[in-house]
């Protein structure tokens, strides 16, 4: 099971901000195996940890720790796919966040979850008040290869925002659930409102009567039919998923710090925990069998492709304790993680 991979279009932002800053980035992307005919593929992807590794390389060569905030004050909806497009001719700021987060998993899919609009945060009783609410998913722990990511899509969004309702104050607040970096003075300069560290989340809260604001590009003939040509990926995207593979991707963003019961994927399935059950047996499996296959998956994926650590690794698992981690990854493989990680580094 793989981490997640997003479209090449993401790696076009990427350049343009090396762009921005005076640097060619050739010499990276034949570093990392990418073609300017790759590039230009519609349906060319890259791997989340490709990504990062990617990101981190640009970061290293330009000297420019905020290099994620500069990726999204370049960011355009043609770089979105077709979640951007549609939310460019959306009809006002709130149809066109939704949009924004409804066809987000054409562009990009992460097994850590799925970016929501309108949703409460748990815990949060000062955020709950609030009705608009963009939130990106947590990717904690954080290191130098993931800040740029949070950094490139909240300021993303940020500028999209911005740009479709052409003016620079429909957001109230940016909340970063990491602590103030030593680059703290970049956001103060690039959002025009509050920004909040050590928050409960990633996200940024949208004013009330900015929701009814009118987009600039508003063509409701246009939604329409790049949502009915979505909507088509959007089915073929769900039919190639059988139904195992459906409660893995669930169980995924369930993982963080416990293991996730079969009540609560059912709940985000939206179907009963008995049918799940069933259908698990139909296809010759049960819960804990695909819980036990999509913790394997995503360990190896980890170990091999990530430099976190064993004990964070745990974590993101669910597991209770790094050697509860530890057993039963030499149980699924023989060898110990630490070893499987030396030795696919020595391959």
């Amino acid at each position: 099971m793989k981490l997640g991979d997003l479209s090449v279009s993401y790696i076009t932002i990427v350049l343009k901000a090396m762009h921005e800053l005076g640097f060619n980035a050739d010499d990276i992307l034949k570093k990392f195996l990418l073609s300017k005919e790759s590039l230009s593929s519609p349906d060319a992807r890259v791997s989340i940890e490709k990504f990062m590794r990617l990101g981190h390389a640009c970061i290293s060569k330009s000297n420019t720790a905020w290099f994620g905030l500069l990726m999204g004050k370049v960011t355009s909806p043609t770089h979105l796919g077709f979640a951007g497009l549609i939310a460019d001719s959306s009809n006002n700021i709130e149809q066109a966040c939704h949009n924004l987060i409804t066809y987000e998993v054409l562009n990009n899919y992460n097994n850590r979850g799925q970016s929501s609009f309108n949703k409460p945060l748990v815990g949060d009783e000062e955020l709950n008040k609030q009705r608009a609410i963009m939130q990106f998913y947590s990717i904690a722990p954080y290191n130098d290869y993931n800040y740029f990511v949070v950094d490139s899509i909240i300021a993303g969004w940020y500028k999209i925002i911005t740009n479709l309702s052409d003016r620079d104050d429909a957001i109230e607040k940016v909340c970063f659930e990491f602590p103030a970096p030593n680059y703290e003075s970049k956001y103060r300069e690039y959002f025009n409102c509050e920004v909040l560290f050590n928050q409960s989340n990633n996200y940024l809260v949208i004013k009330e009567e900015a929701l009814s604001w009118l987009c600039k590009n508003a063509c409701s003939s246009t939604t329409t039919l790049l949502q009915r040509y979505a909507n088509n990926e959007l089915n073929k995207f769900q039919l190639g998923l059988n139904f195992q593979e459906k409660v893995s991707r669930a169980i995924g963003p369930l993982l963080n710090g416990s293991t996730p019961t079969l009540e609560g994927v059912a709940k985000q399935l939206n179907i009963p925990p008995w049918t799940v059950r069933r259908k698990l047996i139909d296809d010759g499996s049960s819960y804990q069998q695909t819980l036990n296959k999509t913790r394997k998956e995503l360990a190896i994926s980890y170990i091999c492709n990530t430099s976190l650590s064993l004990g964070e690794v745990a974590y993101l698992l669910g597991f209770g304790s790094p050697s509860a981690f530890q057993r039963a990854f030499k149980r699924w493989t023989g060898i110990a993680p630490g070893q499987f990680r030396q030795s696919n580094i020595e391959q």
